[in-house]
């Protein structure tokens, strides 16, 4: 195995520096550089500036931090009491949460995302993610049954849950440190170890937390981070690895499915939350209001870069033409800007290369035949602001449901909107996708709501809501939107081996 050799820094890379950063990797408790000596730049979405560089790590570094999280599952993390181990995931919350403006300036630095945005949701989630899943392990019951022996004697069954081993854990670049804690939080509370390889768009906040999880005291080799990129390099190299247990993964469904067959050798399990093409759902008699701010967000939040995010809304007829005009007039006041500016409603999209898919998709629907209500190009922006990755807010009307982008996810902030008559006909609409992450449902008529809720083929249905999450509910995507359920006791099920103990007595 190739020698990784250790940095001089002794933070996560210079993140607090003003000049431009070094993104090192974290492996056994340090900061180390990677043994090529490849680098890959790390730019700000909302100018592109350069925010720094990204060391690049390829099988050396994979094989150096499995083998850290290996030797720390056999030394005092793997015999460290449930008890002690819960203290120490909230001593991880607590000091995410004295560290806050510094884990803010790095995700919006990354992403670009209004400061309104990521400090309401992004930190705080990211904290909460580690004391929820502590309390979790601390509290959960496993099965205990006593019965009678074909002898007349007597035994007792019980079951006893034991961490899965080494987690790799593949994190997306949307809501970075959110998703990565939503994984490594319950990894870690049932005693794994992991090994992290963030985005390469957004590598800051998951270096950060190296500083964090040597502050509080977090044994070496239990959490590690590899920088890098997919195919012939960390990505790739993590999840083919073979000391690797299982692995979890957020983001685009051929990724997952490139995953999966690297994680067949093995036979090693998998946990995925994929694309989605998710649709929004309106009826006549749903507070009007209520549901043209619900769909605004779930269309256009976070620059339209969310998963659960919607992208096709049917609107009942009586009220189309009057949602269209409302929706309009929604998108329209979304002011982009500076993260920092309080006015800022909309941020940029992560990349220039993120914001060329989304504009081609925008190109489709003008040939396709699309009316565009609003939107549908690139923003007016101040000299200092153009060379970032801002798109248009973007609604259309008047397509066919086989358009490709009513068909294919965009991950941006856009949707179609079509009209429907009855309620067979929009869960027909609903359905006809390969995806079944998620839908948002308007309607007061509960009767329908429960009907609704039974028959949409997603992981996740919202009625008169969008985003709203009690992190002890199950999450997930059906058919090409997933595998398997995070949140609560679900996700212990994943991050465990429930083993089965039988002991015979008289």
């Amino acid at each position: 195995m190739t020698q990784v050799n250790l940095s001089t820094a002794d933070s996560a890379g210079d993140v607090g520096s003003r000049d431009a950063r070094e993104f090192r990797h974290f492996i056994n408790g340090a900061f180390v550089g990677s043994a090529s000596g490849k680098r890959f730049d790390n730019r700000n979405p909302v100018d592109s500036s350069l925010i720094g560089y990204v060391h690049e790590g390829g099988r050396a570094e994979v094989d150096a931090a499995v083998a850290a999280a290996r030797a720390a599952l056999e030394g005092p993390w793997g015999r460290m009491p449930v008890t002690q181990r819960v203290e120490l995931l909230y001593k991880v919350a607590d000091e995410i949460n004295r560290r806050f403006d510094d884990f803010l300036a790095a995700e919006v630095a990354d992403t670009g995302k209004p400061v309104s945005l990521a400090s309401h949701i992004d930190i705080p989630r990211g904290a909460a993610n580690f004391k929820v899943f502590a309390d979790i392990i601390k509290n959960v019951p496993t099965e205990t049954f006593p019965f009678a022996t074909p002898d007349g004697g007597e035994a007792l069954n019980y079951a006893v849950r034991s961490p899965r081993g080494v987690i790799g854990v593949v994190c997306p670049w949307n809501l970075p440190l959110l998703l990565m804690t939503w994984k490594v939080g319950p990894a870690l509370a049932c005693g794994n170890t992991v090994v992290v390889k963030p985005s390469e768009e957004t590598p800051a906040t998951a270096t950060l937390l190296g500083e964090v999880m040597n502050a509080v005291g977090i044994p070496k080799g239990v959490y590690n981070v590899v920088h890098g990129l997919g195919p012939d390099s960390a990505g790739a190299f993590l999840t083919s690895h073979r000391d690797v247990n299982a692995i979890t993964f957020t983001g685009e469904t051929r990724t997952g499915e490139a995953i999966m067959a690297a994680a067949a050798k093995g036979l090693r399990p998998v946990s995925f939350e994929l694309g989605g093409k998710n649709a929004g759902i309106v009826f006549a008699d749903a507070d009007f209001d209520a549901a043209v701010d619900g769909i605004a967000r779930a269309a256009f939040a976070n620059c339209g870069q969310v998963c659960l995010g919607t992208e096709r809304v049917y609107v009942q007829r009586p009220i189309f033409e009057k949602f269209v005009a409302a929706l309009k007039a929604k998108a329209e006041s979304l002011k982009p800007g500076l993260p920092q500016d309080k006015d800022t409603g909309i941020g940029p999209l992560i990349s220039q290369e993120h914001r060329s898919k989304v504009l081609s998709y925008y190109d489709k629907a003008r040939q396709e035949g699309a009316t565009v209500v609003t939107g549908g190009g690139v923003p007016q922006m101040p000299d200092a602001l153009k060379e970032g990755s801002w798109v248009q807010p973007t609604i259309w009307t008047g397509l066919p449901e086989t358009a490709s982008v009513v068909r294919e996810e965009i991950f941006g902030p856009c949707c179609h909107i079509a009209p429907f008559d009855t309620e067979d006909e929009v869960i027909r609409l609903a359905n006809d996708t390969p995806y079944g992450l998620c839908t948002t449902i308007w309607t007061q008529d509960l009767s329908r709501a429960h009907r609704m809720a039974t028959r949409i083929e997603v992981g996740l249905c919202w009625i008169n809501s969008w985003f709203l999450r009690d992190l002890r509910t199950p999450f997930g995507g059906s058919k090409q939107s997933g595998i398997g359920r995070e949140g609560g006791v679900h996700s212990l099920e994943f991050y465990t081996e429930l083993r089965n103990v039988c002991i015979k007595y008289s």
